[in-house]
C-alpha cells in the first residue's frame, strides 16, 4: 500500500513500477478490505452512497454528486448475492450494519472496479464463524471469476491451506515456508504445524502467521 518503504527490491504490478508511486495514485490500482469492518466504509453514508463511491474510485464527477442512480439496479443485483438482505436497504446508514454486513459491503466495494491488486488483511478475524464462511466464499468466488491477484493474510490456517494458490509462512518479517500445487493441496493444519515447529522448535504457536 505504500505505508513503509522496501529495505531493497521492488513492486512490479502487470510491468509498472509502483515502488515509488505515492499512495494517493497507488489506491487508483489497489483495494483493500481491513480486519476491522468499520475502516472499509464511511458509516455516515447510505449503502448506495457507500458503493456509488467506490464504483467512481479514480474517476473524474467534476461538481455532479457522484451518486450512480443509473448503477442502481447493478448494485442491488449484487447485493442480492450476499444473501444478506442488504439490496433492500440501500437507503440505510451504514453505521448501522451489524460487522458481518458492513464487512461484506466493503468487499464488494474494493472489487467493484476490479483492481489490479485486492489485499485482504485478517478480513475475517473479527466475525462470528458462519459470516467469516460467507464472505470467505464470497471473496474466493468474485476473485476467481475476475481473476483478481490477491495477496490475503490470515491466522486461520484452514483458510490458508484451503484457499488460494500460495501458502506463505512468515516469521519476524522472513519466509519459512513456501508451498504451492499439490504439496500445498496435500496439508493439513496439523502437518503444516508439524513442519513449522521442525523448523523453528523455539517458536511458540501464537507467533505463528500465514500469508
Amino acid at each position: 500500500m505504500g505505508n513503509i518503504e522496501p529495505d531493497n527490491g521492488s513492486l512490479f504490478i502487470e510491468d509498472q513500477d509502483f515502488t515509488k508511486l505515492p499512495n494517493y495514485k497507488r489506491n487508483a490500482f489497489i483495494s483493500k478490505v481491513y480486519q476491522d469492518p468499520s475502516l472499509g466504509t464511511a458509516p455516515s453514508m447510505t449503502i448506495f452512497e457507500n458503493l456509488s463511491m467506490a464504483d467512481n474510485k479514480g474517476k473524474r464527477f467534476n461538481l455532479t454528486l457522484g451518486l450512480n442512480k443509473k448503477r442502481k439496479k447493478f448494485y442491488r443485483d449484487t447485493l442480492s448475492q450476499l444473501g444478506l438482505g442488504l439490496e433492500d436497504q440501500l437507503d440505510t446508514e451504514v453505521g448501522l450494519l451489524s460487522g458481518g454486513q458492513r464487512q461484506c459491503l466493503a468487499l464488494i466495494m474494493a472489487t467493484l472496479n476490479r483492481p489490479k491488486m485486492l489485499l485482504l488483511d485478517e478480513h475475517t478475524a473479527a466475525l462470528d464463524p458462519q459470516t467469516s464462511k460467507l464472505i470467505m466464499e464470497k471473496t474466493k468466488t468474485i476473485v476467481e471469476h475476475y481473476k483478481i491477484p490477491t495477496l490475503m493474510i490470515t491466522h486461520n490456517l484452514n483458510d490458508a491451506i484451503k484457499y488460494g494458490n500460495r501458502l506463505i509462512m512468515l516469521h519476524e518479517g522472513k519466509i519459512i515456508l513456501d508451498f504451492t500445487g499439490e504439496e500445498k493441496n496435500n496439508l493439513t493444519p496439523e502437518k503444516l504445524l508439524k513442519i513449522f515447529h521442525n523448523k523453528n522448535t523455539t517458536i511458540k504457536d501464537d507467533e505463528l502467521f500465514s500469508l
